[in-house]
């Protein structure tokens, strides 16, 4: 059987009381030929029992975005390879548009990003997201970053940090070309954002991005981004 054009690699924690729907909603990419691969960080719940009748592979590893995430690609042997957090839906369309960008000639590239919820922020939020990375070159997670597999195998895949894993995979790969900036938005949960406060999670993450900009440690960042530290 050839290699599919795509495969989708999707980390997740304790996602089973939506894990199903949202999979059925990418049931679409399946039938025009993707891999729909999720990577379970050691969920305490069942997750990995609601997921694995709607995909190609289950797989299992230690926990962490970036870990998951290299987890999956290593077993991809698909021309591309597109990470999707597991509370992001994707354009109906989406496989027809990496298709057009790999197709003509793009590295890497991501979506625009729309943000769901009620807080009347939240969509300058997602624009100011979007114009950010469309100056910057940086993507985020958010935006559904795709990349060609063989370019993500040489750089070594996403940097094995507890947080800001995107950036720094977006800083690797700017360097080698500019991201199509697909303008087709994916549609992210504002949960966290609602949870903690608009604007309080805008100033903390400005804060935790500078930070990180200028050295500080990723492991201290992502406590106070509010991740517990996993056992070792």
């Amino acid at each position: 059987m050839p290699a599919p054009f795509l495969s989708v690699i999707i980390p997740a924690l304790n996602e089973g009381a939506q894990i199903r729907a949202w999979l059925e909603s990418l049931q679409s990419l399946r039938s025009q030929g993707a891999a729909l691969i999720l990577v379970d960080g050691g969920s305490s719940d069942d997750t990995a029992e609601q997921a694995r009748p709607l995909l190609d592979r289950l797989i299992v590893s230690p926990r962490g975005r970036a870990l998951q995430l290299n987890a999956g690609a290593v077993t991809c042997t698909s021309e591309v390879l597109l990470f999707l957090h597991a509370d992001t839906s994707l354009p109906p369309s989406a496989f027809e548009h990496i298709n057009t960008a790999i197709k003509a000639g793009a590295l890497w590239g991501r979506f625009d990003v729309h943000i769901a919820g009620t807080h009347p922020l939240l969509p300058v939020v997602a624009r100011l997201m979007n114009w950010r990375s469309r100056l910057t070159g940086i993507a985020t997670g958010d935006q559904a970053i795709f990349v060609r597999r063989v370019v993500f195998q040489q750089l070594g895949g996403y940097p094995e940090l507890p947080v800001m894993e995107d950036i720094a995979l977006s800083a690797k790969l700017k360097r080698i070309a500019a991201p199509a900036c697909l303008r087709h938005c994916v549609t992210t949960s504002g949960r966290r954002w609602e949870k903690h406060g608009v604007v309080r999670t805008i100033l903390l993450m400005w804060r935790l991005r500078a930070e990180f900009f200028f050295g500080a440690d990723p492991e201290q960042l992502a406590i106070r981004y509010g991740y517990t530290p996993r056992q070792r």
